[in-house]
This record gives structure tokens, sequence and C-alpha cells, in this order.
């Protein structure tokens, strides 16, 4: 123990099994108490949405609907009155459930099995897959009675640890961090600088200053430090804003179908109208349910070109059926839209291309004025085509144009303080024209308007 090099390396191991054992007892209580109830509490509010949407639609396919929403990430239990069952999902490991529990739901009562579930490490109780492990709510379709068990299953709850592994990778550095600067002096000033920037970030703190002019280990730990506040900055800013709106790709459809259901209250209405509006709702709930199956698919898509369900389709044709969805919306706000649309066909999966589009034309009616235009072009220029969407919008200043396409980044909520979305949008339109074997660029000045420019091979 007398050489510097078999010190550290003992008081080394000492304080990572020490910090990660504290760390670990520590991360359990704030599950315990904290993250398990508001993991009760979150999925509750889910299971009452879709017990009272399925109230108020006693028209929707019920099965239908359950199995998109196991698709979504939900593992289901559904029992009627007279005791038939259904499963949707992935299944239970264990589907053991009292009937007195099933009783108390059709009474009326909301079981609440992801917080009375027994007390177990955080680990073991976030994803025991036990339908005792589940919310219960009662619902009622077409006059039949039923009890409905959710939770989510695994590759939901994986997204969720990020916060235990957050509170416990947090603790074990600042355990870390404190035992070195009391164990060895040779590493006091700059771990203490650590220490004073850690403690910053976790006050909120974002703005922290290190020595990474440093040419040795701990220079390049304050570089990646500094990095890291960063990110967590980025991350701090999508949290507030993530909670606050609504996102951005499921609004569009809800916005347009709450539009065309006020035009058919008015009694004025011919039948051919109403058959159309009719129409346009129904297309517009396809793309709500396309579109939260894509949401969950679009996390891999850096990683999986199978995705791309790629056919011949005209674009021009894609394009202008959006315009028409949107018309209504944009009549109201008094903008003008032109466009200039040959017919134009190319190779490419329709369906998520159509969430580019859908993307680029929200994105222009929002960050637009009033009395402000749009203007959509096509252009072939050799073996591409260009896809030009041109606002007289508010614009972006060279930092947010930098940034545009970052995930759950937005433009400056002050100037844009009337406009929701999760800034999500333009990160995914990136992904899927990459993925296409195109590109993307965006021309803006602050005041002036945006110009996003997509181009895509033909073939």
């Amino acid at each position: 123990m007398k050489s510097l090099y078999v010190k550290f390396v003992v008081i080394t191991i000492g304080i990572m099994i020490f910090s990660g054992i504290l760390a670990f007892f520590i991360s359990n209580t704030y599950y315990q108490q904290k993250l398990k109830p508001s993991n009760d509490q979150k999925n509750t509010v889910i299971a009452l949405e879709i017990a009272a949407f399925v109230e108020e639609h006693p028209n929707v396919h019920f099965k239908e609907y359950l199995e998109n929403l196991s698709a979504i990430g939900y593992q289901m239990y559904l029992v009627d009155s007279s005791g038939r069952e259904s499963y949707y999902g992935a299944p239970f490991r264990e589907k053991t459930l009292s009937a007195s529990t099933i009783e108390q739901v059709f009474h009326g009562d909301i079981y609440h099995g992801i917080r009375q579930f027994p007390k177990k490490t955080f680990v073991t109780g976030f994803f025991a897959n036990e339908l005792k492990n589940t919310i219960g709510v009662p619902l009622t379709h077409n006059g039949m009675n039923y009890a409905l068990f959710i939770r989510p299953d695994i590759k939901l709850l994986f997204n969720e640890m990020h916060i235990l592994f957050g509170w416990l990778l947090a603790l074990m550095i600042i355990l870390s961090i404190v035992m070195v600067v009391i164990s060895t002096k040779y590493l006091v000033k700059p771990i203490s600088k650590l220490t004073v920037a850690t403690k910053s970030l976790s006050t909120g703190n974002f703005n922290v200053e290190l020595d990474i002019d440093r040419r040795d280990e701990l220079g390049e730990l304050s570089h990646s430090f500094l990095q890291m506040s960063r990110k967590l900055e980025q991350l701090d800013e999508m949290r507030k804003e993530f909670i606050s709106n609504i996102s951005h790709d499921i609004q569009s459809p809800l916005s347009n179908i709450k539009g065309y259901t006020n035009l058919l209250e008015k009694e004025s209405l011919s039948n051919k109208e109403k058959t159309q509006y009719i129409s346009v709702i129904n297309g517009e709930i396809s793309r709500l349910s396309r579109l939260t199956k894509q949401l969950l698919l679009l996390a891999s898509l850096d990683r999986d070109e199978d995705i791309l369900k790629k056919r011949p389709f005209n674009v021009a044709l894609q394009i202008k059926e959006l315009v028409r969805n949107y018309q209504w919306v944009i009549n109201e706000k008094g903008m003008m839209l032109g466009y200039s649309l040959p017919d134009t066909e190319i190779i490419g999966d329709p369906s998520l291309l159509n969430t580019v589009w859908d993307n680029l034309l929200t994105n222009a009616m929002k960050y637009n004025k009033a009395d402000g235009s749009i203007e959509i072009l096509i252009e072939e220029r050799d073996n591409s085509i260009w896809v030009i969407f041109e606002d007289t919008g508010i614009g972006l200043n060279h930092k947010e144009v930098e940034r545009i396409f970052d995930r759950f980044y937005r433009a400056d909520i002050a100037r844009t303080r009337s406009v929701d979305g999760t800034g999500l949008g333009l990160s995914i339109v990136a992904t899927i024209v990459k993925l296409h074997g195109g590109s993307i660029h965006v021309n803006s000045k602050e005041n002036e308007g945006t110009t996003f420019v997509v181009e895509l091979p033909i073939s």
C-alpha cells in the first residue's frame, strides 16, 4: 500500500463498491416513494382515457382499437360481465388475479395494482410482468360492461428506466467525486471544479465553466462534462416543453377532425358535402392510427432500412390531397397558398413521405403570419426531384437553423408562444428523407420567411 498506484486502485475500487451500493439503495427508495406512485397515476390516466374514448365512440371497432394500443406498447386483459376473457399485446408471465378484484372494477372502482404491488427492488418491481401489477378500470361499450386491466410492456418500461439509472449514475458520480477529493490531494483542484459544476447542474444552472485546455485525462473529462451539460440543458428544455405541449404529429390530424366535425354541424350542408367531410374525417382517423405506429418505428429508422415499404406513387397527387385536407385551416387563418405540382412519380414509402409533407406544411402554417403566404413547388432536376415549401413566416436565426433538425429542439419560444409542438417533427422529416437517399436543406431569414428544400431520387 506504499505506492500511489496501489493506493489509488484500492481506494477507487472501494469507492466504486460503496458508492454503487449506496446509490442503489437511494435510487430504490426514490422509486418506491416517488416514481412508483407516479407511474401508477400516469397509467391510470391512460386507462381512463381509453375507457372514455370507447364509451364516447360506440361505433369504434373495439377489439381492433385495443389491438392498435397493444401494438404501441401495452399489455391488456379484458373481461366482460359474463366472464369471457381476452388478452392483447405481449403475454403476462403471471395471470393470477383475484375474482374480488375483478368484481370491484365491475362495480366502478379503479384497481391500482402498480401502486399496491409488493415492495421489491426497483428492477424487479418495475418489470414484474404480472396481471396484478396493472391498472384496472371499468368501461362500457354498446351496452356491455367490461373490466380492462392495462400496463406498459417491457419495451415502454425500458424507455422510463433511464430515470432510475440517471439517479443511480448521478449519485455514483457525486459520491465518487467527494470521496476522491478527500482521499487524494493530487486530484483536489480539478475534481473540486467538477464537483462545483455538478452541483451547478443539479440546481438547474447549465452554464458551467471548466478547464478544458489541459492535455491529459482530466482535460478530456472536463470537455466531456461540458458536452454532457449542454446535452442535459437540451434535455431539460425538451422535458419542460414536451410535458406542456401535445405531440406535433398527432395534433395535426386531430385539428383536421375537429374542423370538419364543426363544419358537419351546419344544417345547410348538402349530402354531397357531408359525405366529403366524413370521408376526410375517416381519412384523418386512419392517418392518426398510422402515425401512432410510425412514432414507435421512427426510433429505429436510423438502424433498420428494411422498415421502408417502397413502391411507385405520384408524389404530386399525395401533396394535393394533403393540401385539400388542410384547406379549412389555411382559409381560417387568412393565408394564401399557391402550388405548382406537375405529376411526378417516384419510388418511396408513401406513408413515411406523407409524414414529411405533413410536417413541412403544418410548420409553414404554424409559423406564418395571419396574412402570409405559402408556396409549394415540385421541380425535376436530373435524376432527382426537389419538393420546395416556402413561407413568409417569422423565420429563423442562424443558431436556430443549425439546430432545427435536432430532436426535441424548438425555435425561440418567445417568438412562437402561440405555437405548440414537441420539436420531433423536423427530426423525423430529416430521418425519413435520409433513409430515402435524399437530403433536406433550409434557408431562412428572421421575420421574412423560411424555405425547406427536399431533394429525393426519382428511382
